[in-house]
């Protein structure tokens, strides 16, 4: 029986009382993704039970309520913040989950007269945002909050490098967009969550809402967040007379557009839109979740209007989720080198979105509790935010009849001690500071790149030494000998000699890098470098307090408190020591502040993007270059970028920066001019 059918057999009343479950259900729903930004159902979900209710309020109009979320736009907003009212309400779009529904919805436009020319653009998954100019100047920004009142955000939008403070022209404009979170960005918080024992964000979408709902700008700013700009309150001062126009006007004030529009005139053109981004979705930096079709002529648009919730001459046709079936075999605990131990499903292999996944994180045991996810279980597993593989249920119908609800661990599965949570943590840890798995973590993370950078020391060596108890800590890889190497497995005359090169070279690094390598919690290589900057000394950090950490700029009390926190232990001090005695550098060896502010490079000041591949050094190295030289390096390419430096295989950030025509260096004429500061 089809679900058209279904309803025709409900009476008003029994319509009325299924109606008003779905609305609790949807409200519940609501809350969590939009006002909290931690969803508990998937989108596919949440769609098709809105559907549902929409189904049965077509069939029984009587039963709709003002309170209804078919009748409702957005979300609630949040106490905190200062409220603001939209002069021209923000509205949210329409679906269709098909390209029948699709088809029905063109062809009815044109039946009304409509010119069958359409723009189609891509539904970026993030959260709507207006931004208010006056004379050119950002004066207000906020969310769409329920489409008439939003949160006054303008603190935090101006942290994102793509939202122009300054218009190319002096025009007072709203302008409407989303702001959206890279996937890149996407991976590196939700690392950085886990590895802090937070709850992970469950997709960009919500990871961009939280960032952007931020009391403290600084922690947006560290999010690396992005936007694209669609539309606006009222064009009447532009020139602009179709929404393609639009577009490629907005990007001359300034705005970051997505230039991946298409105007198109018949069904077959939309579908071939529709197919090239369903495919290419997985491989954009950024999240999508269908494509949005609009009335390219802006007067029509206007003419046509809209209902009380969506406008009638947009809809967005929402993709499919991908999703494939797979048996769990095993759950194994991992732990991180803070302690935190993490659950993560081995699965039969499966093909999804391109690519073969056998292994899927359940993030913390309150989450594999809330699935209650088990071994030998069938489940639905689908990418997050296009980016993560993610078990969404387990299929009940195909539970063995003799399975057993999983029992979460209470001792760590490496050194045997009792598993804790720390201060109403989601995240389950062990805190014994001689754990093997912390301590080869550790290990790991020290020997990094971006930390004492000790080239051919990768995880299995450091295994290997930490399992023939050559070393304990970080401090005993300095006591390393020839004939402690060459003892382990595949290691030769030559490749000892090379690692221990390697490390008696990093003993000469700049303080920053050792206490980047040190993992403090909360503690980046950015942060490092801006304390060690500041203090100049490892002994003067270490007696420093939260306050004076504090005060440095970007850092905040989370990160003060954490250092000190560390630097009070007995555990931390005896490691210093141990490496202050190994002859370990101590002190902050780059340009300070002052150094910074009145150095000549050819650098300072100037905004700064690497792309492509670099052939002759890292662009970690390239990046810690250009910053010790008073250069700002950003992620991405706008008017406010002043030079691009380019390596083999550049591309969108090497093509913008040629249409915004800003200078490109290739690699070659980069390192002549290092050379020539040095």
């Amino acid at each position: 029986m089809s679900v058209n059918e279904a309803i025709s057999r409900l009476t008003e009343e029994q319509a009325n009382q299924e109606a008003q479950q779905l609305r609790t259900k949807l409200k519940q729903w609501a809350t969590e993704y939009y006002t909290y930004d931690n969803p508990s159902v998937e989108d596919s979900e949440y769609d098709a039970t809105y559907q549902q209710l929409v189904e049965l309020e077509t069939a029984f109009p009587t039963i709709i309520v003002p309170d209804s979320p078919t009748q409702a736009v957005g979300d609630n907003t949040l106490p905190e913040f200062t409220k603001v009212r939209h002069e021209f309400q923000m509205l949210s779009l329409g679906d269709v989950f098909s390209t029948t529904e699709l088809s029905e919805f063109i062809q009815r436009l044109i039946t009304q007269g409509v010119k069958p020319e359409f723009n189609c653009e891509l539904k970026i998954d993030g959260l709507a945002i207006s931004l208010r100019y006056e004379n050119g100047l950002l004066v207000q920004g906020s969310t769409r909050g329920n489409g008439q009142i939003g949160e006054d955000i303008t603190k935090n939008l101006k942290t994102i490098p793509s939202i122009p403070q300054k218009l190319t022209k002096p025009i007072d404009i709203e302008v409407r967009g989303e702001c959206y979170m890279p996937k890149s960005s996407f991976v590196k918080l939700n690392e950085q969550r886990q590895a802090d024992g937070l709850e992970p964000f469950a997709n960009p979408r919500n990871a961009a809402a939280g960032s952007l709902r931020q009391l403290d700008a600084k922690v947006t700013a560290k999010r690396k967040l992005s936007t694209f700009m669609y539309n606006v309150a009222d064009y009447s001062d532009l020139q602009a007379t179709t929404q393609s126009e639009l577009l490629a006007e907005l990007a001359t004030l300034g705005f970051q557009i997505n230039d991946t529009y298409a105007v198109v005139d018949d069904m077959d053109d939309i579908d071939a839109f529709i197919s090239k981004y369903q495919e290419q979705r997985d491989d954009l930096s950024y999240g999508i979740d269908g494509i949005v079709i609009k009335v390219n002529d802006l007067a029509t648009q206007m003419s046509l209007g809209n209902t009380v919730k969506v406008p009638r001459w947009a809809i967005a046709y929402k993709f499919p989720p991908e999703e494939a079936e797979t048996i769990v075999r095993d759950i194994e605990w991992t732990i991180g080198r803070t302690g935190v131990v993490t659950p993560t499903a081995i699965m039969d292999p499966v093909t999804l979105a391109g690519t073969t996944v056998a292994r899927a994180s359940l993030h913390n045991p309150d989450y594999l509790i809330q699935k209650d996810i088990r071994i030998g279980d069938t489940v639905k597993l689908h990418k997050a935010g296009d980016i993560i593989p993610e078990i969404s249920a387990y299929i009940a119908s195909k539970r063995p009849a003799d399975s057993q609800v999983y029992v979460i661990p209470d001792i760590c599965p490496s050194c045997g001690s009792e598993l804790v949570h720390l201060d109403e943590e989601v995240a389950l840890r062990c805190i014994n500071p001689k754990c093997p798995a912390q301590l080869t973590e550790g290990l790991a993370h020290f020997a990094s790149r971006d930390a004492m950078n000790i080239d051919g020391l990768g995880p299995k060596i450091i295994q290997q030494l930490f399992d023939k108890q050559l070393v304990n800590d970080v401090a005993g890889l300095y006591t390393l000998s020839f004939d402690n190497l060459i003892t382990l497995n595949k290691f030769g005359e030559k490749s000892a000699n090379n690692l221990l090169t390697a490390i008696n070279n990093s003993r000469s690094n700049s303080l920053e890098r050792l206490l980047y390598g040190l993992g403090i919690r909360h503690v980046g290589a950015k942060a490092a470098r801006l304390i060690a900057q500041h203090f100049g000394s490892m002994a003067a950090i270490m007696a420093a307090s939260a306050d004076e950490i504090a005060l440095i700029d970007t850092m905040g009390e989370v990160i003060a408190d954490s250092v000190v926190t560390y630097f009070k232990t007995i555990e931390a001090q005896a490691l210093i020591v141990a490496l202050d005695e190994v002859g370990v550098n101590m002190n902050y060896l780059g340009p300070t502040s002052a150094k910074l502010a009145a150095t000549d490079s050819s650098f300072n000041g100037k905004r700064v993007v690497l792309t492509g591949k670099l052939q002759a050094f890292s662009r970690a190295t390239a990046t810690e270059w250009l910053e010790n030289h008073g250069a700002q390096v950003s992620s991405s390419v706008s008017k406010k970028t002043d030079l691009v430096i380019a390596g083999a295989d550049a591309g969108s950030k090497y093509t913008k920066a040629q249409e915004l025509g800003i200078e490109i260096w290739d690699e070659s004429r980069f390192e002549a001019t290092m050379n020539s500061e040095e």
